[in-house]
């Protein structure tokens, strides 16, 4: 009879288990609503601004009926809902997959703005690391190659101009601070990426200016007046202009462009 019993308490725990068990499989059954009716729905929500419902929903027909045009469209919807609800990495993911999976696609360009938008909401000061600045300017670059007639262009524009100058600056940051440790190669491969990569940012002057006091500091006195020169010809009244004159002055030296240097050849290819 102890023994019975044992196995009656024994069993007990694995009944239970089991009935969870097919509970769960239950609610793990596949929703047989069709594609149309829960796209309707997930729009309902979204015009009565349930948006995190509307989200939901639309996760669900992406899961169900994935690759079909109704989850293509569920794509669009989850990268604006979730873009509105500030959940930028959620808008990436829909936003890349979306593009990768229909690549020509004319909401594609929307995809790629968003995605370029939801970087550079993201974006942190100029003191830290700025893989996320690189990664808008990535996807504001994809969308203007791409789709150059889009209406989303000229925002996109406009916010790289932005992600640019972000950019530099963080180039002349680290740069000056080379400057002041006197490692004065490493400061001036900043300020050459500035010259090179950046130079319609509001930082090239600065960066002309540094690299003509780098090379100095060198010795290197022919790169040095280039750098000047150039920037005099570029930026005659800037002050960055007036320094970098008055530097060479002292030395018994001017401004004077070395046509085969890397500085004057950045300019000209412009």
């Amino acid at each position: 009879m102890k023994f019975f019993l044992r196995l009656a308490v024994l069993a007990a725990p694995l009944l239970l288990a089991a009935c969870g068990g097919k509970d769960d499989l239950d609610d793990l059954a596949l929703n047989d609503t069709p594609p149309e009716v829960l796209f309707n729905e997930g729009l309902a929500l979204r015009a009565q601004g349930k948006l995190r419902d509307s989200t939901e929903k639309f996760e669900e027909l992406d899961k169900l009926y994935p690759y079909s045009e109704y989850s293509k469209k569920s794509l669009v919807n989850l990268a604006y809902l979730n873009y509105t609800r500030g959940k930028y990495a959620e808008t990436i993911t829909a936003a890349k997959r979306f593009v990768t999976l229909y690549p020509g696609d004319g909401d594609s360009a929307y995809m790629l703005y968003l995605a370029g938008q939801s970087y550079f909401r993201q974006m942190p000061d100029i003191t830290r690391d700025q893989a996320v600045t690189r990664k808008a300017a990535g996807a504001f670059n994809e969308l203007i190659l791409r789709f150059p007639e889009s209406e989303y262009v000229p925002d996109a524009e406009q916010k790289l101009r932005i992600v640019k100058d972000q950019l530099a600056g963080k180039e002349m940051q680290v740069g000056r601070y080379y400057l002041e440790k006197r490692n004065y190669v490493a400061g001036i491969n900043r300020f050459k990426t500035v010259v090179v990569e950046y130079q319609t940012t509001r930082h090239v002057e600065e960066a002309l200016f540094r690299l003509t006091e780098a090379y100095y500091a060198l010795g290197v006195v022919n790169e040095a007046q280039t750098a000047a020169a150039v920037l005099g010809h570029n930026y005659p009244d800037s002050q960055w202009y007036k320094d970098a004159y008055s530097l060479l002055n002292k030395g018994g030296y001017e401004p004077s462009e070395d046509s085969g240097s890397w500085i004057s050849r950045a300019f000209k290819s412009i």
